[in-house]
């Protein structure tokens, strides 16, 4: 991996622009009017500068460089050709300065204010390699003051204001065009990894493109995950953009009271185009929870839940964790009903990782469970879970039968509505 030295001279983008370029001998040649990065070519190099005035650019290569100082940049040649606009090539004023990028590390949507670059030597002549973004005001002093007061003195005062700045590294632009974003060899892989929660506040933060572009190319898992997390006003903005098959993919990935409650603020008619393009397992699961009133225990419930037979062995609810994985990371209790399915109580998962596997599943059961109506108002499920400091609540109809079961955080949904 390439480094450079924290001694090395920095350069903002505030001051490159308008710097005085000299050919080999000295002589006069220009001032560079903007600067660009090929990330196919090098992540943070920068490999072309524009020289010029109003419609008329000139390109001069890094590589035709000698020297870059804080007042002037030199070349070992002067045989610059016409600039073209290339699709694969990032201009930093036009295409960084005042956008919004995502600031994997903090976690946030930032504004870029100007941009810090170090002065790389190498085999005999200098490069300017990114080093960081100022997103602060010590940055936004810098674009307000450049040409009006001296270089020098900008310096100096920005010593006083605090620096809040982000790593090149960390920084993950949004690019709307999908062939542009290819040819800048734009990747989100980093975004994906984000806690769903953090990236549904970036994703609420983005202007309507950019979130759209930026679910374009997120795996559907964690697109719904997301999805999951985000205001609902958004919701719907972002999946009625969406293609009706890949929105149906992303559906199928979440949890089904999630999905219904995404499904349920759609328009009817989009709905049902979703759903007839899901997988007849999924898209009935969301189908039935859609029938219930929105403010009840069955609009709130998850149909999806791990039970067994009250003569079941602690080794057989070690098999049904391996035939239920995606329900493990929230798992707290399995659920336990007799041979007509009728509920009968519930199995801490904790009381299973030191029971004998030959322990009978109704030995480590809770058989006094609360449960609740699948009409109850959704006021009695929050009620039950303040008075009875649950963390699982199962949801039963009127012949006692499992309908699902609904955790601490429908609750939290309930309380906190905004999110």
């Amino acid at each position: 991996m390439e480094t450079v030295s924290v001694d090395a001279p920095i350069v903002y983008l505030t001051e490159l622009t308008g710097m005085r370029v000299d050919g080999p001998n000295g002589q006069r040649i220009g001032r560079i009017r903007e600067v660009a990065i090929a990330p196919g070519e090098h992540a943070r190099r920068v490999s072309r500068f524009l020289l010029g005035s109003g419609r008329t650019a000139f390109m001069v290569r890094h590589d035709q460089v000698r020297s870059i100082l804080t007042d002037h940049v030199q070349l070992r040649d002067d045989s610059f050709v016409p600039y073209y606009p290339d699709e694969g090539q990032l201009l930093l004023g036009k295409d960084l300065l005042d956008q919004q990028i995502v600031d994997v590390n903090g976690r946030k949507v930032v504004r870029v204010n100007d941009v810090a670059l170090r002065v790389v030597s190498l085999n005999g002549h200098d490069e300017l390699w990114i080093q960081e973004v100022g997103v602060g005001f010590q940055g936004a002093f810098r674009r307000l003051t450049e040409g009006v007061l001296p270089a020098s003195l900008i310096r100096r005062l920005q010593k006083y204001l605090k620096p809040n700045s982000i790593p090149w590294d960390y920084c993950n632009i949004v690019e709307p065009d999908p062939q542009r974003r290819l040819k800048l060899k734009i990747s989100h892989d980093r975004i994906g990894r984000i806690h769903p929660a953090d990236l549904a506040d970036i994703v609420e933060d983005l202007p309507p493109a950019e979130r759209e572009a930026l679910f374009e190319t997120l795996d559907d898992h964690v697109v719904a995950e997301a999805l999951s997390e985000v205001d609902p006003k958004i919701q719907v903005s972002i999946v009625e953009h969406l293609d009706k098959e890949r929105a149906a993919d992303i559906i199928e990935e979440m949890a089904p009271d999630s999905a219904a409650d995404v499904l349920g603020e759609l328009q009817e008619h989009t709905s049902q185009e979703i759903l007839n393009d899901m997988e007849e397992a999924p898209a009935a699961e969301v189908e039935e929870l859609l029938e219930y009133e929105e403010d009840t225990a069955g609009g709130l419930m998850n149909p999806q839940f791990i039970a067994l037979q009250e003569h079941a062995l602690v080794k057989d609810a070690a098999v049904a964790f391996q035939d239920h994985q995606n329900l493990l990371p929230t798992l707290t209790h399995l659920l336990l009903t007799d041979k007509k399915e009728h509920f009968i109580g519930i199995v801490p998962v904790a009381r299973l990782t030191i029971a004998d596997p030959r322990t009978p599943l109704r030995d480590l059961a809770v058989l006094d469970t609360i449960t609740v109506d699948v009409d109850a108002a959704e006021q009695t499920v929050v009620d039950l879970f303040n008075k009875y400091n649950l963390f699982t609540l199962p949801v039963i109809d009127e012949d006692e039968e499992l309908c699902g079961i609904i955790t601490a955080d429908d609750v939290i949904s309930v309380l906190i509505p905004d999110r």
